[in-house]
């Protein structure tokens, strides 16, 4: 995994293979980040990170310069990288949790500005993830990113914004709004 930009930008961390996990390749972290650029300011983004794997949306958000990020990942391998990250890099403003994401966020009471989701590509439960990260995790005009194959569509959810493709990945953008 490569670091795209800020503070810890080129380093190239490579995670143990005990982790589970489909990283999002740099050509999709680059473009979801550039897009991101012109939505946030960094210094004053607080981040939620679901199903966080080895990282690297967290790190990318970090290295950019995020107030803090919470990363949730049930893998107890991701959370030890994360943490092993955290302690290299100096990292103070990360968090790294391990809870399965639906169970966590019904007990989260932390809205965020902007919430980033990589569930499994075989996940199933796309609905209520929606429903929870937008009620529970997300501030009002919050941003809500999930990251899924391209053949999935959620063009007729109320809070949808827009979705941009990178191969077979898809980047579906959320605002929370009140409706």
């Amino acid at each position: 995994m490569r670091i795209i930009s800020g503070k810890f930008k080129s380093r190239r961390l490579t995670a143990p293979k005990s982790i589970p996990a489909r990283p999002t390749t740099d050509y999709a972290k680059e473009s979801l980040f550039n897009i991101l650029n012109h939505e946030v300011s960094w210094p004053e983004t607080n981040m939620l990170d679901l199903f966080a794997g080895i990282g690297g949306i967290s790190i990318e958000a970090i290295s950019r310069g995020a107030a803090s990020v919470t990363s949730v990942d049930i893998n107890y391998h991701s959370i030890s990288w994360l943490s092993k990250i955290n302690k290299d890099l100096q990292i103070t403003n990360l968090k790294a949790l391990k809870a399965d994401a639906i169970s966590w966020l019904g007990k989260n009471e932390t809205q965020f500005d902007l919430v980033f989701a990589d569930p499994p590509y075989d996940y199933e439960h796309y609905d209520l993830l929606i429903s929870n990260v937008l009620e529970k995790a997300t501030m009002n005009e919050g941003l809500f990113i999930l990251e899924h194959r391209r053949n999935i569509s959620f063009e007729e959810h109320a809070n949808f914004v827009e979705d941009r493709k990178y191969g077979e990945v898809k980047f579906t953008f959320f605002r929370n709004k009140e409706l």
